[in-house]
């Protein structure tokens, strides 16, 4: 068996492409792996699950509708402030109740002002 190279395998095969390396190569031309490189898989039980793994191509697309802000809003955080309105306790300098920070500094994923809610 010859080397498996860009020459011989499709157009779209590039030999750094795909994988990450697991290891390095020593000075002596060893690979050396690094364990904390390896991928571990981590697959659940199946037994006795009904659930097949394939899903036919001809299956009917979903009718869940996409998830909107406003749509997260109206199930998640409104019942809450319709429930605190109700109640008289309801306090529009306690928002931190219901999810909302007045900053974004430390996010990870930050909004843009203009789309931030104010």
């Amino acid at each position: 068996m010859s080397r498996w190279t860009s020459k011989r395998g499709p157009r779209t095969f590039y030999k750094s492409r795909g994988a990450k390396g697991t290891g390095v190569h020593g000075r002596d031309g060893k690979f050396v792996q690094i364990r904390e490189t390896v991928p571990e898989l981590v697959v659940p039980e199946l037994a006795g699950f009904r659930l097949k793994p394939y899903v036919n191509y001809r299956a009917p697309a979903g009718a869940d509708t996409p998830l909107t802000a406003e749509r997260l809003f109206r199930e998640a955080v409104a019942p809450a402030v319709e429930k605190d309105l109700r109640d008289g306790t309801f306090d529009p300098e306690q928002l931190r109740k219901y999810g909302f920070e007045p900053t974004q500094e430390g996010r990870l994923f930050q909004l843009y002002p203009k789309n931030f809610p104010r």
